[in-house]
């Protein structure tokens, strides 16, 4: 495991203790004045049956990452109703309404909670377009580039959500489209069984559709993810080299996970470097490197923005850019939050998005 996400895990295991408690305490302070036997043993059991799933998962015994994802995102947005109903419940009891504010919160949680899970899946299904205008240092005529990653294709996150993609990025009329890694979601087994080339293959661009390979792209089966990204019409870079027509270059890398992949710089020795150089590279973990290179522009992804807050606090301090936009040096440096997600369909803090960036030379 790598150590990232071992910390990650930690973390989890560490917080899930702590939204159990609270879970548990808001129960019992509007819902259970009289804590019973009956209560207690459901508290523990919750806590052994809870923590059981995340153990189970984290040794490889049994595999159920997506049940104990849920269950932990489902507690953390508890613990945003129940810091809600405190707040509420503090306001409220120095006045006339303090006798009836246990009333009023024995329905602002639920409605609350239901609230947020709805705004998080609306979140994770309803991808917003966001435009950026940059200029490079050096000649080059007007290029569109439409720009998606993470769409970790899959059971959750299939053929409507491909199909709304091929009509945004049709509707932006692309001149090419970059997708930064992730593409499948660690196997293509939903992939084939739901029949998505079908619909991969109407996204189309005048100067083609290239992807590169990211983490879970890279889980034993990037061969078959590689050859069914090609059957579908995209240009599969894995640390190779692609010249757009003598007006610029594209170099994608492999992810990290590939204990064999090129250095940046070596890709670049071979590399025309008086062409814009444009980089697809899947986590944004070397940008401060890559800013003392020739590259005009990197696009990736990875860190989804936390995807769920307070997920965003983390990937800041793992990155230097953990999303959005940063001219470092004479290099420009998209980070995306991404189009699909990863184990649960929520997201909250960020949004299912599309880059458009208007690229023009000096």
């Amino acid at each position: 495991m790598e150590v990232d996400y071992f910390l990650i895990f930690t973390l989890c295991i560490i917080s899930l203790q702590f939204l159990i408690f609270v879970f548990t305490k808001t129960l019992s302070w509007l819902y259970v004045k009289n804590s019973t036997l009956s209560y207690r043993l459901f508290v523990a059991s919750l806590y052994i049956s809870i923590n059981s799933i995340f153990l189970l998962t984290v040794f490889h015994i049994y595999p159920m990452f997506r049940i104990g994802a849920f269950i932990l995102v489902i507690l953390l947005f508890s613990s945003f109703s129940s810091l809600l109903c405190s707040i509420v419940y503090l306001l409220l009891k120095k006045t006339k309404y303090g006798i009836k504010s246990y009333n009023i919160l024995t329905w602002l949680y639920p409605l609350s909670l239901c609230s947020i899970i709805g705004t998080s899946i609306y979140n994770a299904y309803s991808p917003v377009v966001i435009h950026y205008e940059i200029e490079l240092d050096k000649p080059l005529s007007p290029l569109r580039i439409g720009m998606a990653s993470d769409l970790h294709l899959g059971r959750l996150f299939g053929c409507t959500q491909l199909d709304k993609l091929s009509h945004i990025m049709n509707k932006e009329n692309v001149d090419i489209i970059l997708l930064p890694g992730d593409i499948m979601d660690d196997n293509i087994d939903s992939y084939i069984a739901e029949n998505m080339s079908s619909h991969l293959s109407k996204l189309k661009a005048p100067l083609g559709v290239y992807a590169t390979l990211g983490n879970h792209d890279f889980l034993g089966k990037e061969q078959e993810i590689s050859q069914e990204l090609r059957k579908a019409g995209i240009t599969v870079l894995m640390d190779n080299i692609a010249n757009i027509n003598n007006r610029f270059i594209l170099i994608g890398r492999n992810d990290k996970l590939f204990q064999k992949r090129l250095k940046t710089a070596q890709l670049l020795e071979t590399v025309n470097t008086n062409l814009p150089i444009f980089l697809l590279d899947h986590r944004p973990n070397e940008i401060l490197e890559h800013s003392f290179l020739p590259i005009g522009i990197q696009v990736s992804g990875h860190a989804h923005k936390g995807q769920i807050f307070p997920g965003n606090i983390i990937t800041k301090l793992l990155y230097d850019l953990d999303y959005g936009y940063k001219k470092i040096g004479k290099g420009h440096f998209f980070v995306t939050s991404g189009y699909g997600f990863w184990g649960v369909p929520m997201r909250l803090g960020s949004q299912s998005e599309i880059f458009i960036i208007d690229v023009k030379g000096k």
